[in-house]
């Protein structure tokens, strides 16, 4: 009987471990990123604002940092007339399709302490990582209308 509630302790815990496509996208996530463009599948040229904080102009040729062990980051703006000061924050890889390898990234705001001010957080899909890209998607409506908001990225 011992050797059974044993067993069924350390089951419990394993099955609550991430999975490990999860794991290996953390691994692959880790370090410094560029956001080399932002696209949308709507015709004509929108002003996009993202994450709540500047244009597509300022978030372009921006500076990421991923660090999976503590699930934390900070990006850097760039461009003329963007506030370049760091921003810093929480996120999560939630698997959704193993099969498809797209999973939910879930990006929350925070400041250098790690605490959310709104405790408002984006999630997006994790279309694609390799090792020297990513991309993310997300679909926000306009007019009534679904749009797609592709983030490209590249390792540095």
């Amino acid at each position: 009987m011992k050797h059974f509630i044993t067993i069924l302790v350390a089951v419990c815990l394993l099955s609550c471990g991430a999975s490990k496509t999860v794991r290996e996208s953390k691994k692959v996530i880790k370090g410094n990123w560029v956001l080399t463009s932002v696209n949308s599948s709507a015709i004509g040229d929108l002003r996009i604002t993202l994450l709540n904080d500047a244009t597509k102009d300022c978030f372009e040729n921006s500076s990421w940092q991923f660090i999976p062990n503590n699930n934390t980051g900070l990006y850097t703006l760039s461009g003329t007339n963007c506030d370049m000061q760091d921003r810093y924050f929480v996120f999560t890889i939630d698997e959704v399709d193993e099969t498809t390898g797209l999973y939910d990234f879930l990006l929350k705001p925070t400041n250098e302490k790690g605490k959310s001010e709104t405790n408002v957080g984006f999630r997006m899909k994790l279309t694609s990582l390799t090792d020297t890209s990513m991309q993310w998607q997300q679909t926000v409506s306009l007019d009534g209308k679904p749009i797609q908001i592709n983030m490209n990225f590249t390792k540095i």
